[in-house]
């Protein structure tokens, strides 16, 4: 059974600022692993889990909260797509993500996390762009219908709970149309699950789609009203300085926690597989303080970001 609401709430009001993990890819990378393929980390969590295990417990012991689960690429189409495996074999491998996570915890707090500081898994739910491995995530312009998205969705969300995630980390999510799926499944399917819900953006006021910030918080308030789930809003994969305009905005807007995990501010080229560009100028660290000064009460790093930066992180706000 995941957390509540009220359980989140009471970790929030608790500790103040809760620390997520930063980028798995860039780690695999860093390791040996070639993430060429289109289902990036979903073919090492088939292929070398153990390595997905000792990256979660690694930014564990660096000083996260949260980890997310191996499974932003890992779609139920995907998995039978690239790697033929059928729907079953598809549930077991993202249900495996989950349990990479909960023994990396474990491992975690063995070697020396207090046992007082929360240690969660967040069950990565990635957008559909991430299949199309095209680089829509970050455009949101892909021409799908709305029973196609929830189709896509449904069985990775499924896995997820099922193996014990304690919340849902839908992420990277670029369109209106594709949040309005996600919480339209998650109230009418789901029900008991909380998840947070992060957006990519085209500037710090629309996301990728061009829809306002403020139109996407209307729905998250409207859906809320009804099913009360969605437990943080925020942003990530984006630029670090779309990410103080954009808390403030939505911090006027809304009284659900807000979260952040930037990438590196580098550009990333989806035919080459490959980020280019020099990335911020300015450390995680340091911009950590201007995003909690904004609102944010989650923080972390997306892709290109690494231990070190989420132990900076950690060790500023615990200082």
């Amino acid at each position: 059974m995941g957390l509540t609401v009220a359980k989140f709430t009471s970790l929030i009001e608790t500790n103040g600022v809760l620390v997520i993990d930063g980028a798995l890819a860039t780690e695999l990378e860093t390791r040996g692993h070639d993430l060429s393929h289109p289902l990036w980390s979903g073919k090492v969590l088939k292929e070398n889990a153990e390595v997905i295990q000792d990256v979660h417990r690694e930014y564990f012991l660096a000083g996260a909260n949260i980890a997310i689960t191996a499974s932003y690429q890992a779609s139920a189409l995907g998995l039978r797509e690239h790697l033929g495996l059928n729907d079953h074999e598809a549930g077991k491998l993202i249900a495996r993500s989950v349990e990479l996570a909960h023994n990396a915890r474990t491992e975690a707090y063995a070697q020396g996390v207090p046992a007082g500081r929360p240690l969660l898994v967040a069950g990565s739910v990635g957008p559909y762009g991430a299949y199309l491995a095209d680089g829509s995530e970050y455009r949101g312009d892909y021409k799908v219908s709305a029973q196609a998205l929830a189709d896509f969705h449904r069985p990775r969300i499924h896995a997820l709970l099922d193996a014990g995630a304690d919340l849902l980390a839908i992420e990277t999510i670029p369109s209106l149309q594709e949040v309005k799926v996600l919480l339209e499944l998650l109230r009418d399917e789901f029900p008991s699950c909380i998840a947070w819900l992060s957006c990519t953006l085209r500037d710090a006021e629309h996301l990728s789609d061009g829809t306002s910030i403020l139109h996407v918080l209307e729905a998250v308030h409207s859906s809320n009203a009804m099913q009360p789930q969605i437990v943080a809003f925020g942003i990530n994969c984006i630029p670090p300085d779309l990410v103080t305009p954009c808390l403030k905005l939505s911090h006027a807007a809304t009284e659900l926690p807000l979260l952040c995990y930037p990438n590196s501010g580098e550009v990333y080229v989806a035919k080459d597989h490959a980020w280019t560009g020099s990335g911020s100028n300015t450390s995680l660290r340091d911009q950590m303080l201007d995003f909690k000064a904004a609102g944010a009460q989650l923080i972390g790093g997306c892709c290109r970001t690494t231990p070190a930066d989420i132990r900076a992180v950690a060790d500023a706000l615990h200082n």
